[in-house]
Parts: C-alpha cells; structure tokens; sequence
C-alpha cells in the first residue's frame, strides 16, 4: 500500500534571523512513517525542519520549511497514495511581507501582518478520490471531541485522530500521546495513552485494514 505522511512544523521567516513556529517536533508523524515502513508498507514522508533522523526504507523523503512548501510536497505527492496522514503542525499563518534585512529593535511595539497559508487539509480533502483514504490529526487543549469532529467534516476527512496538547503525558515534545480515532462513517477508537511509536502501530494497522477493505 502506499501511504504518504507528512510531519513536523513549519517554518515562516521573518527576516534573515527570525521566524515563526509552533512546538512540534515530528515525532508521531516519524512514528507513522517507520511503522508503515515496518508494515512492509511503500511510505513517502514530507517533513518540516526537525531533529529527527529519517526511518529507513521510506519510498522518498520529503525536506520542506514553509507551508507553501509542504502544500505544494503534499499536493504533489497526493495522487499516487492510497492512504494519507496529514500529522504535520502547518502553520496557519505566514509574514505578509518580509525583510530582506534583520529588523533593528526600536522604541515602541513592533507590528507584523500575517497573512493566511494555504489550507492543505482542505485543499487535499477537495482532491480526494472515492479509491483514497485521508486521515488527519486535531491537536486540541479543550473540547476535543467537538473540535476533531468539526474538522473531519470541514476537511472532508475519513479519519481523524483526536489527541489532547498541553498536558505532560501527551502533544508536542512527549514520547506519549493520548488518542482517540473518528471515522465518518461514525466508528470510534479509543486508543488511550501509549508512546508514540506503539500508537503509530496501531493507527497503521486501522489504516491498512480500511483500505483493504474498501478495496474489496
């Protein structure tokens, strides 16, 4: 099966010294490329700056920074996968305009615009064909299940993967997450709290098993 994955943040610069990030660090989406690899499975995985070392046997590997970078990756990447992962943290937001020089500090505030990136889990969503499955994550603080479910049928998602941030056991920079799994269908799946590597398992073989039987 070929599955395309993408993982990590972006990175929106502001001038030669400064950007704007989040604090993903790319490793439940580095968890779901190496057990899709370890499935036997074909992987491409497109990855924002991390500190990770790629998983071996991945099909092709994906270096990106900014969002329109991942956006154009992914958009590229998508008609061949039977099964995609948005597990990347994109950022929403990028400089309007930016300085070729390093912005000096001044007296008084420093307003910077920010203007809109692409929505690449809409974008994806509107270019899914019946014969794909797209599966998204929703990193949320509170109202978890009503926020997952909101953006599974705004994104046009088959799956989504509901896991709480903010808290110690699970979200950015844990080795441990917190999931829970929504089809559109109506299916859910308690995943619970594991580490990262063992969730990605699991998620993998929910994956490969849909699409299987979607093909029957």
């Amino acid at each position: 099966m070929k599955l395309l994955i993408n993982a990590g943040p972006t990175r929106e610069s502001i001038d030669p010294v400064r950007f704007l990030t989040n604090r993903s660090t790319g490793k439940m989406g580095y968890a779901l490329a190496a057990a899709a690899v370890e499935a036997g499975h074909e992987v491409t995985l497109v990855s924002g700056p991390v500190a990770l070392v790629p998983p071996r046997g991945l099909a092709a590997f994906v270096q990106v920074e900014t969002a329109a970078e991942m956006a154009e990756a992914m958009k590229q990447a998508f008609p061949d996968a039977e099964v995609t992962i948005l597990c990347a943290a994109v950022a929403d937001y990028c400089p309007k305009n930016y300085s070729a020089s390093k912005l000096k500090k001044q007296e008084g505030d420093l307003s910077i615009e920010l203007e809109r990136t692409e929505d690449i889990a809409l974008s994806l969503g509107k270019m899914k064909r019946p014969d794909q499955i797209l599966a998204g994550f929703a990193a949320e603080t509170e109202d978890i299940e009503q926020n997952a479910l909101k953006k599974l049928r705004m994104k046009n998602f088959d799956w989504i993967a509901a896991n709480q941030v903010g808290v110690p056991d699970s979200g950015f920079a844990s080795d441990t997450n917190r999931l829970k799994l929504y089809s559109a269908a109506g299916e859910v799946i308690d995943l619970g709290t594991g580490k990262k590597t063992e969730l990605a398992r699991t998620v993998i073989r929910v994956f490969s098993a849909k699409s299987a039987s979607e093909k029957k």
